[in-house]
């Protein structure tokens, strides 16, 4: 998923997750932090919420049913790995929705798995780790082959 897609969702999915919690457009518009005008024209595809303001949705609204079956349990998940895509490795605990991921690779050190439904990538360390993720798995296997040559 690209930066542009997930904004797009996110932009599709505002006035759902809004219902969602029953929240007035002033209300929900103080919550994101953009004007009532401009949530009403979101609303209506005439605007975006943009990159920030598609994760402050997700982020705020990270325990809303219509996110979570739209990204399937991760809505931030997906936004951190569109924002650290090519970074440097980050080692943050993977999270224990495991159904959702397969593995596409592995060696000694190393496993890279993708996500069914996003089909983003995550490179983990043997102690399940999170080391780095991506939509080019091209980007992990770089990674795994210079860490294991030794840097």
């Amino acid at each position: 998923m690209l930066r542009e897609e997930f904004i797009a969702v996110c932009d599709s999915k505002l006035k759902l997750v809004r219902t969602e919690y029953s929240f007035s457009q002033e209300k929900m518009a103080v919550m994101l932090g953009i004007s009532k005008k401009t949530l009403i024209e979101i609303e209506k595809g005439r605007s975006s919420l943009g990159w920030s303001g598609s994760v402050v949705l997700c982020a705020v609204f990270s325990e809303s049913q219509i996110l979570n079956d739209t990204f399937i349990n991760e809505p931030t998940e997906i936004f951190k790995s569109i924002a650290f895509e090519n970074s440097e490795p980050n080692y943050k605990r993977a999270n224990t929705y495991r159904i959702w991921w397969q593995t596409v690779l592995q060696n000694e050190e190393y496993l890279i798995e993708q996500n069914i439904v996003s089909q983003h990538y995550r490179l983990l360390t043997k102690d399940n780790k999170v080391a780095a993720s991506s939509f080019n798995i091209d980007d992990l296997k770089s990674i795994m082959t210079k860490n294991k040559k030794g840097g």
